[in-house]
């Protein structure tokens, strides 16, 4: 007898989706006591096509200022860091996404001429009564994404 397997992601992602909203509550909560200005959460922006002509979204977690600064954060939480910690998730890919929302961002509000930085604040739940949460500040810029010319290199 042949049995089918049926793939059903919707617990997985509720689950995923559950920790991630605990975990970005966790981080507000910690960049407020640490002096944050928390401005807005979950700004979210069409922001372009894939190789396919589907739309891309891109969203920011938390916005916030410190010390004059506008901070682009993005929040990764984990149950574990057995396999990979929470900065994996934050690749190449997912920075470039969170620069062009932010340039939406900065474009919508008229501030482009504000000092803006992209933080990453990490939430470990290894111990949901004690989570572990880190700030890392400037954790990449856009300077690595621009187009360098022939030029430029030499």
């Amino acid at each position: 007898m042949t049995s089918i397997l049926l793939k059903d992601n919707s617990v997985p992602s509720r689950m995923t989706r559950k920790v991630g909203d605990r975990g970005e509550l966790l981080a507000a909560e910690y960049l407020v006591s640490q002096g944050y200005r928390l401005v807005m959460s979950n700004f979210s922006v069409p922001i372009g096509r894939n190789a396919i002509g589907a739309q891309i979204t891109g969203e920011i977690d938390l916005v916030a200022i410190d010390n004059g600064i506008l901070c682009f954060i993005e929040v990764k939480t984990r149950m574990s860091d057995r396999f990979a910690g929470p900065l994996a998730a934050v690749d190449l890919r997912k920075q470039r996404q969170i620069i062009r929302a932010a340039r939406a961002y900065r474009k919508v509000f008229g501030i482009g001429s504000f000092p803006f930085r992209y933080d990453v604040v990490t939430v470990l739940l290894t111990d949901p009564r004690k989570p572990v949460i880190e700030v890392v500040k400037g954790f990449w810029s856009e300077s690595k994404f621009k187009k360098r010319s022939w030029s430029d290199e030499h």
